[in-house]
């Protein structure tokens, strides 16, 4: 495994993606890890694009900057890839995850990404409706990135989770967050 696993997440503000991305290192810290996570925004209104970023590693941190050459890219809204070039300075192995209805090969075609690069998909809207709802796709995506990375176990996400929330919503959202790990998939 790397020294250091990099991970930039693509939102819309109120989606969660700065959540997801501190569950996410949460849970690695309780797997012994050392982690940064923070987002990246100004003054942004619901709806706009706002970045989040995880650092997860077996040794200390000592960057403190945006992830500019991710290993991992998670995209909580496909519209976003219309607009925000969410591929840029993604590793040439790195993986894509995608909150996507769409197959990972359409996905991998649609961004016009390199063959090495792994894509997956989830409909995580739907399962988010379905199990919570409401259009809450962070939990979602957080078991899909587990899924496809294995950087954390979802054991050690449960605890995060139900640490987060009370009881009844860290229930529900777990639920999305192990369909969601079932349902995702890849190229």
């Amino acid at each position: 495994m790397k020294r250091i696993i990099e991970i930039r997440w693509h939102g819309r503000g109120g989606q969660g993606a700065w959540t997801a991305s501190e569950l996410l290192a949460k849970a690695a810290v309780y797997e012994g890890r050392y982690i940064q996570s923070f987002p990246e925004f100004g003054p942004e209104r619901m709806g706009a694009p706002v970045t989040a970023f995880t650092r997860i590693s077996f040794e200390p941190i000592k960057l403190h900057c945006a992830i500019y050459n991710p290993d991992v890219v998670v995209v909580l809204d496909q519209t976003l890839m219309k607009t925000v070039p969410v591929a840029e300075g993604l590793s040439e192995d790195g993986k894509i995850v995608v909150n996507s209805k769409d197959s990972p090969l359409e996905i991998k075609q649609r961004l016009g990404v390199i063959d090495k690069v792994e894509v997956w998909t989830v409909p995580a809207t739907e399962i988010a409706v379905k199990i919570l709802r409401a259009p809450i796709t962070s939990t979602a995506m957080l078991g899909a990135v587990a899924r496809a990375t294995g950087i954390v176990s979802l054991e050690s996400i449960k605890r995060t989770v139900e640490e987060r929330f009370r009881r009844d919503i860290a229930e529900k959202n777990f639920a999305v967050i192990e369909e969601s790990y079932r349902e995702a998939r890849s190229t």
